[in-house]
């Protein structure tokens, strides 16, 4: 079986190789640029993951897990022209590149040009497959649907945010390992189980994002430390600070999401300080590690030895366990 970093660097390999000099420039080049800025591979290299589980021939399915890649980094296009973000893995964003109109259409070229990467997958498989990335990309549109309304909300509760992450980052991972175990002939008991255990770790991860953006670390993170509480982005982190706040730091903390001048650097350690003395920061760790837990049960319903679901286990450790 290949390892994390092998399958890595065969899905980085893949991708500098990967067919991108149709024209206009234009439209092209901000597709080679996205897919320039890196970043972990994690819904290929999760593919190919699972259909190792099965089957040693990953190259033969590497044009699908590309697909997934290229879907992902589409989202990812859209999101920060949606939100109006600077830096994506610590580079210009697109539209700040170029501007607003060519990223819209090169992340719908992305979009097609994903279709045609999963569906060059056996013909035996295409529809199962096809019917799982759809209803992924229905649901990561639904959730980021969610995502957007929430921020008219100021009484968006735990329960819907953790819903609106499972549509909006989950079930795109779960997608992943699906497919991969469905294209290695895996019983449909294994493909499910490996889709929640996506889920599980999916929710453990976005979470822990949150947790990052305040607490972390801008050269580890890959982006702006702060970058939620500037734009009031209700997060994990935010909604439980309002819901636990006693009276004084809750009116102090919606002080800050109504003020419209202010000091950036300052109105981040001032809703960091609230978050550390409400306790969120723990509530978030508490969770994560909930989900964490949950999803090792999972994979333990895996019908594999042991050894074939290691590279799996010791790849989502070292996923979650990403530096502050």
């Amino acid at each position: 079986m290949y390892n994390a970093e092998e399958l890595t660097g065969k899905v980085a390999s893949a991708l500098e190789s990967l067919a991108c000099d149709r024209k206009p420039r234009g439209l092209y080049e901000p597709i080679r640029y996205v897919l320039s800025l890196g970043g972990k591979r994690m819904r290929p290299v999760l593919m190919l993951m699972a259909y190792n589980m099965y089957k040693a021939d990953v190259e033969r399915v590497m044009r699908v897990a590309l697909g997934l890649e290229m879907y992902h980094n589409f989202t990812l296009l859209h999101d920060d022209l949606m939100d109006r973000a600077d830096v994506r893995r610590g580079k210009p964003c697109v539209h700040k590149v170029w501007d607003d109109n060519t990223a819209i259409l090169s992340g719908d070229n992305m979009l097609v040009m994903a279709y045609g990467l999963v569906a060059s997958c056996p013909a035996r498989d295409l529809p199962a497959v096809l019917s799982t990335f759809t209803g992924t990309a229905l649901q990561i549109d639904e959730g980021q649907q969610y995502d957007m309304e929430f921020e008219k909300r100021m009484d968006v509760t735990e329960e819907e945010y953790l819903e609106m992450i499972r549509l909006k980052t989950s079930v795109l991972l779960a997608c992943a390992l699906r497919i991969g175990a469905i294209l290695g002939g895996a019983s449909e008991e294994d493909a499910q189980a490996l889709y929640a255990y996506g889920e599980k770790v999916g929710l453990a991860f976005q979470l822990q994002d949150d947790y990052l953006d305040v607490y972390g670390d801008f050269k580890t993170f890959g982006k702006a430390i702060g970058g939620d509480i500037l734009c009031n982005k209700k997060t994990f982190m935010l909604i439980n600070a309002l819901a636990h706040a006693p009276r004084d730091l809750k009116a102090g903390l919606e002080r800050w999401l109504l003020a419209q001048s202010f000091d950036p650097q300052e109105k981040i350690a001032a809703v960091r300080d609230i978050y550390t003395r409400v306790g969120v920061d723990r509530m978030a760790k508490e969770r994560i590690a909930s989900y964490i837990a949950q999803a090792e049960a999972i994979l333990g319903e895996v019908a594999l030895p042991e050894e074939r679901k290691a590279v799996l286990r010791q790849w989502t450790g070292q996923l979650l366990g990403r530096e502050k």
